[in-house]
């Protein structure tokens, strides 16, 4: 499969000079995942995404996991050969600021690269360190793998390359999550023949069974994103709803996690759930006091109706509301013709 010439961009791994290779002992596997992994590196042969490798130093094991249509997908377990390399510095977008700039637009087309981290080689002398390992023989990636340590940001790398004129006016893009934004269907048509000419320009390929286009509204980086603003992704929002009380400390740290999620639909969220944060920082016994069952309560009830958020209007003036307590400060600030928190 054609992917991106390797001066463009190509996956490089720097591995630590004190670092010893590590050949991984390879492990035991049942008969199903067996023939999955044979299938997958046949397919992978045939793209050429993989070679058979001879005398490796760097080895290891592959995993199958299965997927929720009930096929398999194969992952490498890299675990050795990550903690070798430092971590790749390079600066990932802002959620936030991406989901914020991409809503509110009438016309949204929701893009997804074929095999995308497999369309970026690896550089030539470091394909035989990705080598794995199966019961015919070894193998080795000729393109940058899901697994590796730094793979996410060769490839905003990559974007950010690829759409530098198209991010932040047309496009939003956080490493393989891209959407197409546009005021209107004309434009809209205007729009997608830039990114297309983009995307043909540089050999990538995308997937059509999982592009969206031309739609008012879908999911961006676990948010809905309308023309109306921003909504809060009714999956999350439920499973707390239908959450029962925390028994533990485990399910309290739980909680706490999908709230953090949801955190920019709960006004005043760090007030709310003082009792049960305190709960974290309690080394005695675990207690779900009436105080934390009438925070959870409270929070169900947001949740079932969260707030649509909208961007700020900058030629509106902006109100400023600041709660404060003795442990929490929480701000929010609204239009002054707004009904909404931003």
């Amino acid at each position: 499969m054609p992917g991106v010439d390797p001066k463009v961009m190509c996956h490089k791994l720097s591995i630590c000079a004190e670092a010893r290779p590590i050949a991984q002992r390879k492990r035991k596997m049942g008969n199903e995942r067996k023939l999955a992994v044979d299938t997958e590196v046949a397919k992978l042969l045939d793209a050429g995404f993989i070679r058979e490798v001879h005398y490796t130093t760097w080895l290891a094991n592959v995993v199958m996991v299965k997927k929720s249509n009930g096929k398999w997908r194969m992952c490498t377990d890299y675990t050795s050969l990550n903690k070798a390399c430092p971590k790749d510095a390079y600066p990932l977008p802002n959620i936030d600021r991406l989901v914020d700039g991409a809503s509110g637009h009438g016309m949204l087309t929701f893009l997804d690269a074929y095999s995308g981290y497999n369309q970026i080689p690896m550089h030539t002398r470091d394909e035989e360190k990705t080598a794995f390992i199966t019961d015919s023989a070894n193998y080795c990636y000729q393109v940058m793998p899901f697994g590796l340590k730094n793979a996410g940001a060769t490839y905003q790398r990559l974007m950010n390359k690829v759409f530098q004129h198209q991010i932040g006016k047309n496009m939003e893009v956080y490493v393989d999550d891209m959407v197409v934004k546009s005021r209107s269907i004309d434009r809209h048509v205007t729009d997608l023949s830039e990114v297309f000419q983009q995307v043909r320009k540089y050999d990538m390929r995308l997937n059509p069974e999982k592009c969206v286009f031309g739609v008012s509204g879908g999911k961006f980086l676990g948010f809905m994103l309308s023309a109306r603003g921003i909504e809060a992704n009714p999956d999350k929002c439920m499973a707390i709803v239908n959450m029962i009380s925390p028994q533990n400390l485990k399910q309290v740290q739980q909680l706490a996690g999908r709230l953090t999620a949801l955190s920019r639909f709960l006004s005043c969220l760090a007030e709310i759930t003082k009792p049960m944060v305190g709960l974290l920082r309690k080394a005695k016994k675990f207690e779900w006091s009436d105080e934390c069952e009438k925070a959870f309560r409270t929070l169900k009830e947001r949740l079932g109706s969260p707030p649509i958020l909208s961007k700020p209007d900058p030629t509106l003036p902006i109100v400023v509301y600041l709660c404060v307590s003795r442990p929490v400060k929480n701000p929010s600030y609204w239009d002054a013709t707004d009904r909404e928190p931003h």
